[in-house]
């Protein structure tokens, strides 16, 4: 294991003095948080009839980009009705293309370590599972990872995980953020590069946040795995960090503080009753909103995977079937319209492919979660070293000629970021409607840059038709923008890389 970060510190020392109560009780109204159990509960127990009228009235608040209150999502959640369901996977669908155009972002996982202090019940890395075969990245191994990454399979955003140890503490996360964004490599045609990193790792204290806003992180990802009290105690056991569901649940208030402008919160679906979980989502989004004026930028939405010797995955008494995950989908992009939705290869390819259309907007390709998988000869999944298994292992050109085929144009964009169109500013966009034009403009130039350098014959012949269905829609939606569109657009047939409005 490299080890050139451990602290002068006992790892129980450590432990002891991660939680800030300071940075939690300060949020506190009157000695209480903003996920009320029983106040959930008995939300969905008072909204369980729900007239045409009422659901009509719902679909048009969401429609207009208003997240819902918990009695409008509540009513949603208890929706049993085949006709009414299909009006809303409908609706949803609308707010996802008013909002976000017809694109699809991808993005790459790189899992830096497996070392960590918590010995959450769920997880193949807990810390008390003794098959699961320890490793922690060097920066130099990050950066051959990122090599590939960004060189052979042509990703230009990453999500950065990260275990909570003091071996992968903040020093540790910014030197490998420094190592990823130092990678610039030839391609095909022109250079690849990472051009963003979003971080999941576990919550920090605000001087840690701040130190990774000045490292150029994107956005900032923590799940609260669930949020039911109860079932929270009983998977995090007494003694760890994690244990504290305050410490958790406060960490996007204090990312906020440290200047991050971009967060993504989720849960672990199948630990808990989903229609519980999505109530607890949306009232963190309004928390936030009442709070920062921000929501979420991303909310994820992973089920419960089986790992190697975890028997509380394999046995876990909420799992979640495909249909009410299609559901949850749904209710998310209904109940926080203006958010993005991360869908993941936990998915079967089948499972992803039907719920892409009804709202999600993120998701992974060429996924390896195993330690330094992808700079090593690869022979498949080894459960040893990874914190669960994928089910989607289709990679990146094939994910995109299946989008490519069904008309949906593959976005690398991150101008937005670097713009200056984040926080506040973004989601103002994204409430108006106004975000989609940049968004398709981008992606139109980010994709011909993919196909250049990296697309397989097949793949690129489905997307040129794609590029040129978006051009011709630009031109009558947007013909202020089209002659600099097509400059711009023979600049990157040319090899010019990383142009963008």
């Amino acid at each position: 294991m490299q080890s050139g970060y451990a602290h002068a510190l006992d790892v129980r020392d450590w432990v002891r003095e991660r939680v800030k109560s300071d940075e939690i009780d300060r949020y506190l109204a009157h000695g209480f948080d903003f996920i009320e159990d029983s106040f959930i509960q008995d939300t969905l127990r008072a909204h369980t009839a729900l007239d045409k009228k009422r659901l009509r009235d719902i679909l048009a608040k969401s429609l207009s980009i208003e997240t819902l209150s918990p009695d409008e999502t509540a009513a949603l959640l208890n929706v049993h009705d085949d006709e009414e369901w299909e009006k809303m996977y409908e609706v949803a669908a609308k707010i996802k293309k008013k909002v976000y155009d017809n694109r699809i972002v991808t993005f790459a996982p790189l899992y830096t370590g497996s070392v960590c202090v918590n010995n959450c019940l769920y997880c193949g890395f807990r810390s008390d599972n003794k098959t699961i075969k320890r490793y922690l990245l060097a920066p130099e191994e990050v950066q051959r990872e990122t090599e590939v990454l960004a060189g052979k399979i042509g990703h230009k955003r990453l999500i950065a995980v990260y275990g909570e140890h003091p071996l992968s503490d903040v020093n540790y996360i910014i030197d490998t953020l420094r190592a990823i964004y130092a990678v610039k490599i030839k391609t095909r045609n022109g250079y690849g590069q990472i051009r963003r990193v979003n971080v999941n790792a576990a919550p920090m204290d605000k001087a840690d946040l701040c130190l990774l806003r000045k490292a150029g992180i994107g956005t900032y990802q923590v799940f609260q795995e669930t949020y039911h009290r109860a079932t929270y105690g009983g998977i995090h056991p007494a003694g760890t960090i994690k244990a504290n569901y305050r410490w958790r649940l406060y960490c996007m208030h204090r990312a906020f503080e440290a200047g991050i402008d971009d967060v993504g919160i989720g849960v672990l679906f199948g630990l808990y009753d989903w229609r519980f979980e999505v109530m607890g989502l949306l009232c963190h989004a309004r928390e936030l909103e009442k709070r920062f004026g921000i929501g979420p930028h991303t909310v994820s939405f992973p089920r419960l995977e089986p790992a190697l010797n975890t028997p509380y995955a394999t046995n876990a008494r909420y799992k979640v079937s495909d249909n009410d995950l299609k559901k949850l989908v749904t209710i998310i992009r209904l109940s926080i319209p203006y958010t993005g939705m991360i869908i993941t290869a936990r998915e079967t390819a089948g499972v992803r492919d039907a719920l892409v259309p009804l709202g999600c907007t993120q998701t992974d390709a060429s996924s390896r979660i195993g330690i330094g998988a992808y700079s090593q000869e690869y022979s498949g999944q080894r459960a040893e070293t990874q914190q669960f298994m994928l089910a989607d292992t289709r990679t990146l050109d094939e994910l995109i000629l299946q989008f490519a085929k069904k008309g949906l144009i593959v976005s690398f964009c991150t101008a937005g970021y670097r713009c200056g169109r984040t926080g506040k500013k973004i989601m103002d966009l994204l409430r108006g409607g106004r975000e989609r034009q940049f968004c398709k403009l981008n992606a139109i130039l980010t994709f011909r840059e993919w196909l250049d350098d990296f697309a397989s014959d097949a793949t690129r012949e489905a997307g040129e038709h794609v590029i040129e269905s978006e051009c011709n829609e630009v031109k009558t939606r947007y013909p202020q923008s089209y002659a600099t569109l097509m400059a711009y657009y023979e600049r990157v047939k040319d090899g010019e890389r990383d142009l963008y409005f």
